[in-house]
């Protein structure tokens, strides 16, 4: 075999190999935007739970039945039912990425997933990456839920941390300027990117929209300035709340099609 046919068979299996890890990080990233992982959850005992077959439970059943088709819509629902002491409220929030038909899937898997980890608790919250739902016996229309809240980063660190900050919350301010801001549609969503050299920071925040812009601002105003203390320099994180939330990456998170 002449050392000319070797070279090109070489250079084929080496072209071969480049490709195959191309595809493996194409569809590793496809993937990693296309999941609705489980986050965190926190179950409330101070409201005790309910007992099977119970009013309680009932009303449960009739909310997450009826808001279904209002998910497809809107991609938030703020609803209750009943009457004291077996009234329910619920919150859905699905991710600004994530509306229309995903929206109302992830509201069969929130459902099923509180229940499973918070079993008869009359009020919990459970968060996943595109969405959260929460439901309680007292109304929490409008006001601020900051009690539940949690971390998550990125165990890798960036050269230039002080930089790196200040570039982040500068996102965040101006995120959250424009999710804020009056308009016809308050979605109180916004994403964005801004550039770092050869990278690229990508961002976004998000209140529930049961809040009002105003009170969106100083939920988004107060996780933000929490920045040092959860994410100082790393590459990507996240603070969660149970109304507002922000993230950022060094690459893209968000799904580009709904």
């Amino acid at each position: 075999m002449s050392s000319s046919s070797i070279s090109k068979r070489i250079f084929l299996v080496l072209n071969l190999v480049v490709v195959a890890i191309q595809v493996f990080l194409i569809r590793n990233v496809s993937s990693m935007n296309n999941t609705n992982a489980y986050l965190n959850h926190k179950c409330s005992e101070i409201e005790r739970k309910y007992k099977p077959k119970s009013p309680y439970e009932g009303n449960l059943n009739f909310l997450i039945k009826d808001m279904y088709k209002d998910t497809f819509v809107r991609g938030f629902v703020y609803a209750y039912h009943g009457d004291d002491p077996s009234t329910v409220y619920i919150l859905l929030q699905c991710r600004g990425d994530s509306y229309g038909s995903k929206c109302g899937s992830f509201l069969t898997t929130a459902t099923s997933e509180l229940r499973r980890r918070c079993p008869m608790n009359k009020a919990g919250i459970v968060w996943f990456d595109k969405c959260l739902l929460k439901i309680s016996p007292t109304a929490f229309f409008e006001k601020i839920d900051d009690k539940n809240k949690f971390y998550m980063y990125s165990t890798k660190k960036v050269n230039d941390p002080v930089s790196f900050n200040a570039k982040t919350k500068a996102l965040f301010t101006e995120l959250t300027t424009k999710a804020t801001r009056r308009s016809d549609k308050l979605l109180l969503y916004e994403k964005g990117e801004m550039n770092l050299g050869k990278m690229k920071l990508y961002g976004m925040v998000q209140c529930t929209r049961d809040l009002w812009f105003t009170v969106c601002k100083t939920c988004l105003d107060k996780i933000i300035g929490e920045l040092p203390k959860c994410c100082n320099g790393k590459e990507g994180g996240r603070v969660v709340s149970g109304s507002c939330n922000f993230r950022y990456e060094i690459y893209p998170f968000l799904d580009t099609v709904r």
